[in-house]
């Protein structure tokens, strides 16, 4: 199967989306996502890493089977 490069815009947009999904606690699994951006689980991985190098901390919860973002915590 091939798949066809993102432009910036629409890499910028899936960002957003997946920012938008954790934060809501609906990003569950790397192939979901994989699957919707018709994409590979690595370039999801990628994106993931885009994110934490942006300042944005999401991680995986084993616990939860699904991808949050940590939010700073008030001292």
């Amino acid at each position: 199967m091939t798949r066809r490069k993102m432009d910036y815009v629409k890499y910028e947009q899936r960002l957003a989306y997946l920012v938008e999904l954790a934060s809501k606690g609906r990003l569950l699994s790397l192939s979901q996502i994989a699957l919707s951006f018709d994409c590979s689980e690595r370039t999801v991985k990628r994106m993931l890493s885009h994110l934490r190098n942006k300042g944005i901390s999401i991680n995986y919860s084993p616990a939860l089977k699904k991808f949050l973002i940590n939010l700073p915590q008030d001292k």
